[in-house]
């Protein structure tokens, strides 16, 4: 028996136990204001305009922004012109301001500046998100459908599109915050428009992965290696993702030999992070990739990496919109 891993899980279980209190108040609260909002005792605002809400029910990281990005890409090839709102999580912006990709990541967090520069539609970002959405469409008179990026629990915001992803992680204990990773219960998914199983059975739903391919050069992007070229290199893996992991499993496949150095989600990289005194590749996400800018070296790649869906589900998508295009 593993008697260091037994004892990690017993201090874990142990933690849990503590905090299942304060979970099971939260989780009471949590239930309460939902019904508060489907009673209407607490209001909520109409958009004025079709609002597709990705999200999911535990804290962390799942996948929501490359959906977001591939929604985004899918409804503009289709005819509509859409924008993105997100919360910025990690900036200092309360009030509703634009993301681009010369924004500052310490103001307007990092997943809006990887939107605005995938993506080519208008990224706003703010703590109210009813309040967003109004400040984009005053400069963005073309917008006919808001993409929220992480909303799912934001109910001050009527949606006419609920999706929420599920990923390899699952709902970790089944306990709420603090004691465990949840932010609503799972029955939650039941009322949801459509469920997205990322890299998972746990769940029945519109299949999704990640993929990425290709490296690019964190000082010049148009200098790109194929990530097969790092097959048997050793290289050091940084990544400040909901799921570290995630992304070192995806080097190793390729055959890469990984030092891998996880970091928290929306970690504030310095230049001290990622300095390992040996010269070797430093690999990242793109998502931490714009907090580097400021210090990126020649050895620091960057893999960027695509949703890649079920084709159901863009046909889905496109008949919940139905008529409800903003004329």
């Amino acid at each position: 028996m593993n008697f260091s891993l037994a004892n990690h899980w017993y201090r874990r279980g142990a933690v849990s136990l503590l905090l299942w209190p304060a979970g099971a108040a939260y989780g009471m609260a949590v239930r309460v204001r939902r019904l508060l909002y489907r009673l209407r005792l607490l209001r909520s605002h109409d958009a004025g305009l079709p609002v597709i809400v990705v999200g999911n029910l535990v804290a962390g990281g799942a996948g929501k922004t490359p959906l977001a990005l591939w929604i985004a890409e899918f409804l503009a090839s289709r005819g509509w012109s859409p924008g993105i709102v997100s919360r910025g999580y990690g900036g200092a912006a309360q009030s509703p301001c634009a993301a681009t990709i010369a924004s500052d990541p310490r103001e307007v967090g990092d997943e809006p500046i990887v939107l605005a520069r995938r993506s080519g539609c208008p990224v706003w970002v703010g703590a109210d998100r009813v309040a967003v959405i109004a400040a984009l469409r005053a400069q963005h008179r073309e917008c006919d459908v808001v993409i929220l990026d992480d909303g799912l629990q934001h109910y001050r915001l009527r949606r006419d599109v609920e999706i929420a992803i599920v990923d390899s992680r699952g709902f970790g204990n089944g306990l709420f915050l603090p004691a465990g990773p949840l932010r609503e219960p799972v029955s939650r998914l039941r009322s949801v428009g459509a469920v997205i199983a990322h890299d998972t059975d746990m769940v029945q739903g519109f299949r999704m992965t990640l993929h990425g391919s290709e490296a690019h050069c964190a000082t010049d992007a148009r200098e790109r290696r194929k990530l097969q070229s790092f097959s048997g290199q050793r290289v050091h893996a940084a990544a400040g993702i909901g799921d570290p992991g995630r992304f070192f499993g995806v080097l190793r496949r390729c055959g890469i030999d990984v030092v891998a150095h996880p970091f928290p989600d929306h970690h504030p990289f310095q230049a001290s992070d990622l300095d390992f005194g040996d010269g070797a590749p430093v690999l990242m996400t793109e998502k931490d990739a714009v907090k580097c800018k400021r210090f990126a070296q020649p050895h620091h790649w960057v893999l960027p990496v695509n949703a890649v869906m079920d084709a159901a589900f863009g046909e889905w998508l496109l008949r919940k919109l139905g008529d409800r295009r903003t004329r």
